[in-house]
């Protein structure tokens, strides 16, 4: 056994302890560990959107554009959106972004809104093509089941066959489960009850993959613990 003496080891180890004694029972060593964890990713997460994203590209171009400014006069060029060096309009999202901040003014709760609103329709916007072109319009094409699904020549064959069309199969059958529109009677009951199979054997993989990471991030402590604390282990 050669126990290591790195300060920071040892830091890790008490926390890790701190997080695991959840396991009796919850307890103030517990609820230390877990006001740390929360303390410090909150601070990482604010020290990051400010040294990468709110003084590089909000604060530098809007300095140099004032510095330019009061050297050269206003030009056009300031107020170009694709400028990036110097621009005065990236205080704009900076100021929209402060609206946030009327949550904590009784009178003035409404405008949070406006950020809010901008954010959700942004992020929708830009979601939704991307998720059409990612998921749906690649799983419309996987469904369809082709001559090259069974020729050994395009990359398919008997099994690539018989894949193709269980996927089909399963698609149909799942769609016809979450309709709910019709009851489920005839081949609606029989599509529905095929496809409630594929929706178990979907949960199922995904909570075994679940359950797999969880265990792998364990027994990435436990290897801390052993190799990196105590050096039983190599």
């Amino acid at each position: 056994m050669n126990i290591s003496t790195d300060i920071w080891v040892w830091v890790g180890v008490v926390l890790t302890f701190c997080i695991y004694s959840f396991l009796y029972r919850d307890n103030p060593f517990y609820r230390f560990g877990e006001h740390i964890f929360v303390g410090v990713a909150n601070a990482f997460t604010l020290s990051f959107m400010y040294h990468r994203i709110i003084v590089p590209i909000m604060g530098r171009p809007f300095v140099a554009a004032w510095r330019i400014a009061g050297e050269e006069g206003l030009k056009a060029e300031l107020f170009d959106p694709r400028a990036t060096d110097a621009n005065f309009l990236v205080i704009i999202p900076g100021l929209i972004g402060c609206l946030y901040l009327a949550r904590f003014i009784k009178r003035a709760t409404w405008m949070v809104r406006i950020p809010i609103g901008m954010f959700m329709g942004y992020y929708t916007g830009r979601t939704v093509p991307a998720y059409f072109e990612g998921s749906v319009f690649p799983q419309m094409r996987g469904t369809l089941v082709t001559q090259a699904n069974f020729d050994p020549a395009q990359g398919g064959g008997v099994m690539g066959g018989i894949f193709a069309i269980i996927i089909l199969v399963g698609v149909i059958g799942t769609l016809m489960y979450f309709y709910f529109s019709k009851e489920h009677k005839g081949v609606l009951k029989w599509g529905a009850q095929t496809g409630i199979v594929f929706v178990m054997v979907g949960f199922g993989a995904s909570f075994g993959f679940t359950v797999m990471a969880r265990v792998s991030l364990a027994i990435g402590r436990f290897v801390f613990l052993l190799r990196d604390w105590l050096g039983i282990v190599t």
